[in-house]
């Protein structure tokens, strides 16, 4: 479950929000002045998101090197029809 909460209720209801992500598994979002700024997340969902960031990190820095030498536009062509081609097989 997602909890939207304001910065002033999230800093008085800290540890009830603590166990609820602890415990519950459940992901807050703490907004100020009516836009969210930070979200509070359970340590292993938290891990689950680096590892993404790290394995796309990875693939962009792969997919730049390999087009490092071509044109934007016909990189940009080329790896648009293997995403398709690759959504077909699905």
């Amino acid at each position: 479950m997602i909890t939207e909460v304001n910065a002033v209720n999230f800093r008085q209801n800290l540890g009830e929000m603590l166990n609820q992500v602890q415990y519950r598994n459940d992901s807050i979002v703490i907004s100020k002045d009516g836009k969210p700024v930070a979200a509070l997340v359970d340590a292993e969902l938290f891990a689950r998101i680096r590892r993404m960031y790290d394995r796309f990190d990875e693939l962009s820095n792969r997919l730049a090197e390999r087009y490092r030498n071509v044109p934007e536009e016909e990189g940009l062509t080329e790896i648009d029809t293997l995403v398709a081609e690759e959504r077909k097989r699905r």
